[in-house]
């Protein structure tokens, strides 16, 4: 992206103040969750998917449905069941016959060929059903009867997903994991916030969000992140934490596996769009801390010994983060 800097300046400002609004927006829809607010619209900026984890009830649906709306995006949404098959997600060849007896097959495309596609509760599906999505979110294509076929653009997957602990839920395996840029943790809301939502949504009609960006300006907004500056110690900061991270590093023995490459792209991406919710001209430290938990959590497990010990993922991840920096 050649463009000169004032003009990239001018255009950051610009960006900014329109993100600002989707925020707003979003947040007059789902209350008291600033925080799964910005870390959703930092993964759809840098062109990621997102996994967002929490109980039911905490207006993850609701969230999902109102970014489709604000950020202009054809939204198709998928409730992920146990008998759910690949083919209800990616679609299906039909045998046709016309009217002179002639017989051919015609493609019936499954719910993936959208911009936003919302598979909700996505660890409610079996291992293989979850699986189909990992051509999609990698390539943004899907193959079905040998022949490859191109999704819509910008593509995105943002899925809920209950806690692992609870009954008929099925872990997705590292491969899908790790192509989730951002694992975004949704917690109860706050008294104050908590009283706001039940006078807006049992008092008067709910209120709707209005559209702030169209598609075509999210991706210009997706071409703008990549075009952001990133300090050089910035970027040591971030592979000495994502080597840290991984078995062999400093923290070896609370370790079963650790970050990929992935995580550091996630890392490099993420924070210029951190950096531009904020309105900063580049990416600084407090980025790299607000973004390591998101980025990080779902691409570590833990080893036996350290779950025996009671250590928890987050906890670990901070003190990565203070022995990177």
């Amino acid at each position: 992206m050649n463009v000169p800097e004032h003009d990239l300046v001018a255009r950051f400002d610009a960006l900014s103040v329109r993100l600002e609004k989707a925020q707003d927006a979003l947040g007059r829809v789902v209350f008291g969750q600033e925080r799964v607010i910005e870390e959703t619209l930092i993964t759809i900026l840098c062109g990621g998917h997102g996994l967002l984890v929490g109980t039911p009830g905490l207006a993850k649906t609701r969230l999902v449905n109102a970014i489709g709306t604000v950020l202009g995006m054809e939204a198709k949404r998928v409730q992920f069941t146990p008998d759910l098959m690949p083919s209800d997600i990616l679609g299906t060849e039909v045998l046709d016959e016309s009217p002179d007896g002639k017989r051919s097959f015609r493609f019936i495309e499954g719910p993936v060929f959208s911009q936003l596609l919302m598979a909700d509760e996505i660890n409610r599906a079996s291992p293989r059903t979850q699986s189909a999505l990992l051509e999609a979110m990698q390539e943004r294509q899907v193959t079905v009867a040998g022949e490859v076929r191109k999704l819509p653009q910008p593509f995105h997957v943002l899925a809920t997903q209950n806690p692992i602990e609870q009954e008929g839920t099925y872990p997705l395996p590292e491969a899908q994991l790790d192509r989730f840029l951002l694992q975004i943790n949704v917690d109860q809301p706050s008294v104050d916030a908590e009283r706001e939502m039940l006078r807006a949504t049992t008092f008067t009609a709910q209120p709707q969000p209005d559209q702030v960006l169209g598609a075509e300006e999210l991706m210009e907004a997706q071409e703008l992140v990549r075009a952001m500056p990133v300090g050089d110690t910035l970027i040591d900061t971030v592979l000495k934490l994502v080597r840290t991270a991984r078995p062999g590093g400093q923290f070896a023995e609370h370790l079963r596996w650790g970050p990929g490459p992935r995580a550091s792209q996630a890392f490099s991406l993420a924070l210029r769009a951190r950096a531009l919710l904020r309105g900063a001209p580049a990416p600084e430290t407090e980025d790299l801390i607000a973004l390591a938990q998101p980025i990080l959590r779902h691409r570590i497990a833990l080893s036996f010994a350290a779950r025996a010990e009671g250590h928890d993922i987050d906890h670990l991840i901070d003190r990565m983060v203070e022995a990177a920096l």
